[in-house]
């Protein structure tokens, strides 16, 4: 057992003062200091740090690592196009798996948990991602190229193959490319599995007005008349949704998945996050790739989502830095379909990240949630934890492998592919 103390717990119920016991893989005791303590492993003396729920990045492609940098200053379809289709056609299973290991260390070195996937060469990072012991789901990334009788296997594979860990969802790349066959295909199956469906949904202009041209209704509306939404599910970017795509996600339960790095550095657009507010969208928070981002920095997306907020509506007012950390821990765990890995609280996942509240960014310590997403960074991450297990502490990682034969790896396969 573990037992954290003498620090701050962010629980759904604000900034307490709390221990947290960790017995296994799961929160075992949430309150104050007892005389009737049991015997443990480890004790953590926090002074004053904070332990958090780990950030749950709700929209990746980690194998994309190889285009950092490299694919930049492009806007979304002439990027796809010209920089990474080529490239990606050149991926290897070794290769994407050396991709994901040096996206893995991101992760863990920026707090986040627990990634919402969709690449290629799926089973070399449901591999890694147990062997590690990082959790992970993955979603379908299915165009009209590929044989969609494999979502059935695709779904079973990997929510029973790989360990507790490893969880999939049903997906596809996008309307633009899909075709209306294969997206009435899909509804069979998610009413057959009765489970949710998500793709990127709205991300450009173009994306929406060569939509309804085809359809003559939005991507939204297309997939919600098809009833693949009959099960929940949601949508990356969802930059221009319309007040009824809007409605259409508040009625369902849908989640938007907001990605304002990627949607910036892109100049596709800004996410209209006060209407979805005030129509009761569901929000969780992804970095999107780190082709495209490049980071792969919650904190960021949390400070760019509000920023961006306050500009589009000309209200430094505007933006709720709570909702958005709730939707970057917590929303993202329940999009992702990782209840367990919501909240602190006994019985929940061990998936936790201690903060370092000793750096200057974060004091003094009038607001600790305005501190997390207006002040805060990866430097502040001190600890990340998943499942009871410490993969990351003080700079060092504990995934079985060695870093610099991570990084070593990932640049020889990038030069071939990239420069070869």
């Amino acid at each position: 057992m573990i037992r954290f103390y003498n620090g701050r717990t962010l629980e759904p119920c604000g900034v307490t003062e709390n221990e947290i016991w960790v017995d296994g893989a799961a929160i075992s005791y949430v309150g104050p200091g007892r005389e009737d303590m049991p015997a443990f492993d480890r004790q953590i003396d926090l002074g004053g740090d904070l332990v958090m729920p780990g950030f749950k990045d709700a929209h990746t492609h980690s194998g994309m690592t190889f285009l950092r940098s490299a694919a930049d200053d492009l806007p979304l379809h002439e990027w796809l196009e010209k920089q990474v289709f080529p490239r990606e056609a050149k991926l290897t299973p070794e290769s994407t798996g050396a991709f994901v290991k040096l996206a893995f260390l991101e992760y863990l070195a920026n707090g986040i948990t627990a990634c919402f996937d969709m690449y290629y060469h799926t089973d070399e990072f449901a591999r890694i991602a147990r062997d590690w012991g990082f959790r992970a789901v993955l979603c379908g990334s299915f165009t009209v190229g590929n044989d969609w009788s494999e979502l059935y296997d695709f779904y079973d594979r990997y929510n029973h193959g790989f360990g507790p860990l490893v969880s999939a969802q049903l997906g596809f790349h996008a309307e633009y490319t899909a075709n209306r066959e294969k997206l009435e295909y899909l509804s069979k199956v998610c009413h057959e599995l009765k489970a949710p469906v998500w793709c990127h949904n709205s991300e450009t202009a173009s994306e929406v007005r060569d939509c309804v041209a085809r359809h003559g209704m939005t991507p939204t509306k297309l997939f919600d008349t098809l009833g693949l939404y009959d099960y929940g599910g949601g949508g990356y970017h969802c930059i221009y949704l319309n007040d009824e795509d809007m409605d259409i996600f508040a009625r369902r339960g849908l989640w938007a998945v907001l990605n304002a790095c990627s949607n910036g550095k892109l100049a596709s657009g800004t996410f209209h996050l006060h209407e979805a507010m005030e129509k009761g969208v569901k929000l969780a928070v992804g970095t999107d790739g780190p082709a495209s981002n490049n980071a792969l920095d919650m904190f960021r997306e949390m400070y760019l989502i509000n920023i961006m907020a306050k500009l589009r509506q000309e209200d430094a007012a505007a933006g709720d830095p709570a909702l958005i950390l709730d939707a970057a821990v917590s929303g993202g765990a329940r999009a992702m379909g990782l209840d367990s890995c919501d909240a602190i609280a006994p019985g929940k996942q061990a998936d936790l990240v201690r903060i370092d509240m000793q750096r200057p960014n974060m004091r003094p310590v009038h607001n600790v949630v305005k501190n997390l997403v207006y002040s805060g960074n990866p430097g502040n991450v001190r600890m990340t934890m998943i499942a009871g297990r410490v993969l990351y502490e003080d700079g060092q990682f504990f995934v079985g492998e060695d870093a610099q034969s991570v990084y070593r790896d990932a640049e020889r396969y990038t030069r071939q592919i990239v420069t070869g």
